[in-house]
């Protein structure tokens, strides 16, 4: 089993990305609002220079993404990495998001487990 993790900042394509990874079959992901270090640190200190010209990096006034989470089988990785290439598009491009999979010894609590 994975623990997969999903920072977007792409927050225009949500529901599509959700959407999109129920028709696989692929349910009980959990969404929560996210602030990144650095866009807090710039925001949160203006009267620091240094902290204030991290300003200049982020573009409009996005404070926030989501971070989207989902523990599935191991054979449902690609698959889900698939759909969100395909709705979110190359996501090593800047400000689109960050991916990652954490291996996952048990699970309780979950009635509709993703096998």
């Amino acid at each position: 089993m994975q623990a997969l993790f999903l920072v977007l900042n792409r927050l225009e394509k949500i529901d599509s990305l959700l959407s999109a990874f129920n028709e696989a079959g692929i349910k009980g992901a959990t969404v929560i609002n996210s602030t990144g270090m650095a866009h807090t640190l710039a925001y949160n200190h203006e009267d620091d220079m240094t902290f204030a010209s991290l300003r200049a990096f982020f573009v409009g006034n996005r404070e926030d993404n989501r971070t989207i989470f989902m523990v599935i089988d191991d054979s449902k990785v690609e698959l889900c990495k698939k759909i969100i290439n395909e709705v979110i598009g190359d996501i090593s491009k800047p400000d689109t998001g960050i991916l990652f999979g954490v291996p996952v010894s048990f699970v309780e609590g979950i009635s509709d487990f993703q096998k």
